[in-house]
């Protein structure tokens, strides 16, 4: 978007950017159509939209038969659960698919920074300043539990972090990151993970007693 929103890290609306929003979804639209037209390209999606603005593209490419959003790129996992909120009820109503993007919250979620180690040559490691929001304590905590969640079912935080997304009605496409060819295995093996609903249950406790603390 090219106005203001409330995203990376920011939960609130930025009320103070509202009067300089660039309203430009039409234009956007027509010039995407252009490119659908001569095959360029087949579809388009969004990223990092909240529910007006997926809901304005939506109204207007009905209304003025343009081009259809069918998918939304935004952050999600069991640290962000902001698109449970909003986004998730016109995903699934409107046939609008989540590209989840930082599913394992950049790393924080595989465990490896727990109790204040970073790996050499990690993404923290190397950018940690770019990612401050996940230093918190309240972040640190919820990282903790779900690390002891998922270490009772006989799981690694990966792995229960990944088929968590993967569960999710909304879900279209889990974007997975990896450094090593052993983190690609157990990445891509979390799509044959079935999390019982005793675990999301628990899941769902620990987010209630934490809400999306990043």
């Amino acid at each position: 978007p090219d106005r203001g929103v409330n995203a990376f890290g920011v939960r609130d609306y930025p009320f103070k950017t509202a009067a300089k929003e660039a309203e430009n979804h039409l234009e956007i639209l027509e010039t995407l159509n252009a490119f659908v037209k001569d095959g360029t390209i087949k579809a388009i999606g969004l990223s990092n939209e909240t529910p007006w603005g997926l809901s304005k593209f939506l109204e207007l490419a009905e209304q003025l038969g343009l081009p259809r959003i069918v998918s939304v790129q935004n952050p999600y996992n069991l640290l962000n659960r902001a698109y449970d909120i909003g986004m998730s009820e016109i995903s699934c109503r409107e046939n609008v698919g989540l590209l989840a993007y930082s599913p394992l919250a950049i790393g924080y979620l595989s465990g490896n920074y727990r109790n204040n180690q970073i790996p050499k040559n990690s993404r923290i490691g190397l950018f940690g300043d770019f990612w401050t929001r996940y230093k918190e304590d309240n972040a640190k905590k919820a990282v903790d539990d779900y690390y002891k969640l998922a270490k009772e079912n006989g799981l690694t935080l990966t792995q229960m972090s990944l088929a968590f997304v993967n569960s999710r009605p909304f879900m279209t496409s889990n974007i997975i990151g990896a450094t090593t060819m052993e983190q690609l295995k157990e990445n891509i093996g979390t799509a044959d993970i079935d999390l019982s609903d005793e675990i999301i249950e628990k899941i769902n406790l620990i987010h209630s007693n934490n809400p999306n603390p990043t």
